[in-house]
Order: C-alpha cells, then structure tokens, then sequence
C-alpha cells in the first residue's frame, strides 16, 4: 500500500523521465536503488554493503562513523517491500514538496531528517534499551537502515503544506485527504512505538515527522549548510514578504508571488522552477499592464 498526489501527478508525469534525474527526488531514488542492487549482487550472502553503511550501536560512540547517520538512510532490507514503499512514497509525494522548497533546500530537508532520526535513535537506545549480552559472552548488535525516517518526514511537509490534496492509497484505489494520511501516519507511529511491534525502528519515524513539523512552523531555512555557515543565522526564519498593489484582484496570484520571492530572498534565484518562473514573468506583465491602464 502507498499514496500518490493525484492531481500532483497527472500535471507533471509528461515532462518526467527516469532517464533524466532532473529532481534531486529521482536522484535520491537511483541512489537508493543502485546500492540496493549492488548489495544484492556483490555481496548477496553477506550483505556487507548494506551493513557498512547502516549505522549501528557502535556509530554512536565513534566519531570515526559518524557518516553511518547519513548513510544508513541509502540501504535497505532485501525484502523489496521495503525499499519499494519509501521510494513510492518520496516519488509521489516528495516532488511536490521539492518543487515547493527547491531542490538544494529539499535535499539539506532530507539529509538533516535522516541524522536527526538516526542520532536521536542512537542515543535512546544507549539510555533506555542498553545491548544485551548475547550467547557466547558478546554484546548482540543493533542496526539501523532504511529512508522511512527522511520519507515520513517528507510525507509530513507535503500535508502541512497541502492539506486538502486529494491523495489516493493503493492498490486500493481509494481518495482521501491529506491531513488525514497525516493524522493516520501520526497515531500508526505513536501506537508502534508505545506496542513495540516488529522490527520497525518508529521512533525514527516519529523524530522524522517531528523535525518537519518544526521545520514548517517555525519557517525555519537550512541553506547555511550550503556553504553560508559564517554569515547566516542557524535555522533563520524567512522574512514575510509582501506585495503591496492595491488595484491587485488576483488574491491567489498575489499570494504565489509572496511565497516566491520568499523562495528566493531564502534561498537564491537558481532555486526557482520553470514553473514559479513563468509565475513571476505572468505577475509582472500583469502589473505592467494594469500601471499603464
């Protein structure tokens, strides 16, 4: 079972080709499904390339692997199911997100996701669930792969900012809104989480969900980890931005305007897709037009 935008989806399949990474989404997925792959045909029987890059019990405490709180985020189990899910998952739903935040912001997102969910994890686990001592006299091993923490995380902004999408789970075909999938995503982690069912690390699912929770309220931007460290402020907040025109009609075109050139002020002209460009191209004809009227 997974859930796709549908009307996301019917705009923007004719100009998308898995042939041409043009989002860092699809990037992110051939990433994902190429070490996928590599550790099923390299190392099969031992799946050491999964267990190199997973982070485990050790990660913590080294700071040598400290890059496992990243990496863990790229590998998965053999079951298909699971990378099959989070891909579907960051394919639908992650490209309206992307397209929303630019792509380097989506990118600094995902990445920041997934060491919040995996360092979080790390540290409860040394606190409150401490490595039993196997047969044999040597403490047991604890790993943690998968994307479902970044992935939540991504599923979360698109419902905050998109609450009454029409979203459709399948294989059941079956149209339900967005801050429902929400609410559902919420209660399904908290209850896996308080139960313990399955070996499905849900904190890091909820700590996922979370980070974008506060990442959206607070309006916060990452782009001082795009090379900005020394002259921008940690998680600085985006200046509202506003179009004073009072002959302006169009409520809805006012406010796309607002949100881009917020985009912009955030995170550089070069984040602008085609389509918030020929946004700004259309307002400013329009108030042209209307200046000479």
């Amino acid at each position: 079972m997974g859930i796709y935008d549908r009307d996301y989806y019917r705009e923007e399949q004719s100009g998308f080709s898995i042939r041409t990474p043009r989002t860092m989404v699809v990037t992110l997925i051939l990433i994902n499904v190429a070490l996928y792959l590599a550790n099923g045909l390299l190392t099969p029987e031992t799946d050491a390339i999964t267990y190199k890059l997973a982070a485990s019990d050790n990660t913590l405490t080294n700071p040598l692997l400290w890059w496992q709180f990243l990496t863990y985020g790229f590998v998965h189990a053999k079951s298909p199911g699971h990378i099959l899910f989070n891909m579907l998952q960051l394919f639908f739903l992650g490209r309206a997100v992307e397209q929303l935040y630019g792509r380097w912001e989506f990118l600094r997102i995902y990445l920041v996701t997934l060491a919040v969910g995996s360092v979080i994890w790390a540290v409860s686990s040394a606190i409150f669930d401490p490595l039993q001592i196997a047969e044999g006299g040597l403490p047991s091993r604890r790993f943690l792969i998968g994307a479902s923490g970044a992935v939540c995380g991504v599923v979360i902004l698109f419902v905050l900012n998109f609450p009454n999408q029409t979203l459709i789970l399948f294989p059941i075909p079956i149209p339900i809104k967005a801050w429902v999938i929400g609410v559902l995503l919420i209660v399904f982690n908290v209850v896996g989480a308080v139960v313990q069912f399955g070996n499905v690390a849900f904190g890091v699912h909820l700590s996922g969900m979370a980070f974008a929770y506060l990442y959206f309220r607070n309006r916060w931007s990452l782009r001082w980890l795009g090379g900005d460290l020394f002259s921008a402020k940690w998680f600085q907040r985006r200046p509202k931005l506003r179009i004073h025109d009072p002959g302006e009609e169009d409520t809805r075109l006012a406010q796309e305007v607002d949100r881009i050139l917020e985009k912009i002020h955030s995170q550089g002209e070069d984040s602008l897709t085609r389509k918030e460009r020929r946004t700004l191209e259309s307002a400013s004809k329009e108030y042209q037009k209307r200046r000479r009227g």
